[in-house]
């Protein structure tokens, strides 16, 4: 049986409200698993259809910077396929040939984040650690990056906010819909061939 997720319209508007340019989800705790439409709301194109849970076989993931879609493959066989939100042109997620090389289910990002002051409140969403100071008291909080697997030095697939599905979005990572990045965590390896092409 195939796994398709539906965005709402309500739904992407209130995602894009700051992730245009952010690599990570606000709050993965709180983010739903399947996002369906509303009574009285009409739905655009799936995000993604995984019918690789009968496969067996290797896993290999093929994304398209252009469409922003990725193809996969299970054994060699279709197993699905998926939106994504790659890089921005001023954060460009970068082609070519790779493996996945680290898995982390639960990984927060060591380059963008929050920061916050001494009482925990944000007074920076989008943040660079490193370039953006850290008030007094306060810290750089790592954004969140559930079901990380990466592919390429700092950059890596994981769940993440598809505010505009064909659109770029991300700070050069590859975001997911949380439900198939946590089905392609389960199902890749190390080894896993990834491959990005424009």
């Amino acid at each position: 049986m195939a796994n398709v997720v539906f965005l709402p319209a309500r739904a992407a508007a209130a995602l894009l409200l700051g992730s245009l340019a952010s690599c990570h989800l606000a709050k993965p705790a709180d983010a739903p698993k399947a996002l369906l439409p509303a009574p009285g709301q009409t739905a655009h194109s799936p995000l993604f259809e995984w019918k690789g849970a009968n496969l067996t076989g290797p896993v290999a993931v093929n994304i398209d910077l252009g469409e922003q879609k990725a193809q996969l493959t299970r054994g060699g066989q279709p197993a699905g396929w998926t939106y994504v939100a790659t890089g921005t042109s001023s954060h460009p997620t970068p082609a070519g040939s790779f493996r996945v090389s680290e898995k982390v289910e639960h990984k927060r990002s060591t380059s963008w984040g929050v920061m916050v002051d001494a009482s925990g409140d944000t007074v920076h969403s989008n943040a660079k650690n490193g370039r953006d100071p850290v008030p007094d008291g306060g810290r750089f909080v790592g954004a969140p990056m559930p079901y990380w697997m990466r592919v390429n030095g700092a950059i890596g697939m994981h769940a993440g906010p598809i505010p505009d599905p064909g659109s770029p979005a991300s700070h050069g990572c590859i975001r997911l819909p949380r439900e198939m990045a946590e089905i392609l965590f389960g199902v890749a390896e190390i080894g896993t061939p990834v491959r990005i092409t424009y």
